[in-house]
């Protein structure tokens, strides 16, 4: 049996149409159609049927779809085997929303030109949900935010960046202090469900600030972007560029406040260690570079005085 014929049907399965499934997978919907036909011979039963314009699984169908998913990673996982301790195969990441567009993207362009036998399979999620991936093995590592208890023994853990607290405010206003905007604006709040926003949370409980809350959301742009328009004013932590273009904020650093940090969780074991191992390693290398960088600007800075 070709795994991408099961690969197809798959997707199929979970698109609901063919022509949705020939776009997900760069098919024709012609080039679908036939391996979901070669697939039903091999197997000699109907796996979809047609209602309308979308397509469902037969009895069958459902039948093969509760073992297919096993089958394709069991299929995947070969290459990496096969490969003999070489970074190869699928590598399953997690990220979060700022780390997709601030983190990930440069670490994956080095670790792509160094093993190209990579394959990169994404989910984006929120840092809980990341977390408990990887313990479960639905991924291999994760950029999220570090949780605050202790992570098992058979897990590893890097931070990337430290990321302080900052008040953001509309641009236009007079460098008040924190308490004095917070008690001006209304208050948009960094979702509470999110390990960093239980980190914000913190802050305002241990500096006894009253906050006018009006909004609670766990998207970090569309917070700044809310700001940016005068809707109100927010703690975050500093997250890692970029920020939404053309944003118009006074950011004031709280230095007072608990660090945010983002870094790599991943498994210590699993097939496809090897790949792990290698985006570990790069993740090391982009933040030993950080640290040459630091150093280099204190020592200039100090030679300047």
């Amino acid at each position: 049996m070709d795994i991408r014929f099961l690969e197809s049907f798959v997707a199929v399965a979970d698109c609901g149409s063919i022509a949705v499934a020939a776009r997900r997978l760069n098919l024709t919907p012609a080039a679908v159609a036939q391996r979901l036909k070669t697939l039903e011979r091999e197997l000699g039963h109907s796996l979809v049927s047609r209602v309308g314009r979308t397509v469902r699984p037969t009895a069958s169908g459902l039948a093969v779809l509760r073992h297919a998913h096993q089958l394709i990673e069991g299929a995947r996982d070969l290459k990496a085997i096969a490969a003999n301790d070489l970074p190869a195969g699928q590598l399953r990441l997690g990220a979060t929303a700022t780390a997709l567009t601030g983190l990930l993207p440069e670490i994956i362009a080095i670790l792509s030109a160094r093993y190209p036998q990579i394959e990169y399979h994404i989910r984006p999620g929120a840092s809980v949900d990341l977390y408990h991936g990887v313990l479960a093995g639905e991924i291999d590592a994760a950029v999220i935010v570090r949780p605050q208890f202790p992570m098992p023994k058979s897990t590893g853990w890097l931070t990337l960046r430290q990321e302080p607290l900052v008040l953001i405010a509309p641009v236009d206003q007079p460098l008040d202090s924190p308490k004095a905007l917070i008690e001006r604006f209304p208050f948009i709040r960094y979702d509470r469900n999110q390990w960093g926003g239980q980190i914000v949370d913190r802050y305002l409980r241990n500096h006894d600030l009253e906050v006018r809350e009006w909004l609670e959301l766990d998207a970090l742009d569309a917070i700044a972007a809310l700001v940016d328009r005068g809707l109100g004013v927010a703690i975050v932590p500093d997250w890692a560029p970029p920020w939404p273009d053309g944003l118009k904020l006074r950011k004031i650093l709280l230095p007072d406040g608990e660090i945010r940090q983002s870094g790599v969780f991943w498994s210590r074991s699993g097939p496809r260690i090897a790949a792990v191992r290698a985006f570990v390693e790069t993740c090391e290398e982009i933040v030993g570079r950080g640290r040459d960088v630091r150093a280099a600007v204190a020592a200039r800075s100090q030679r300047s005085r």
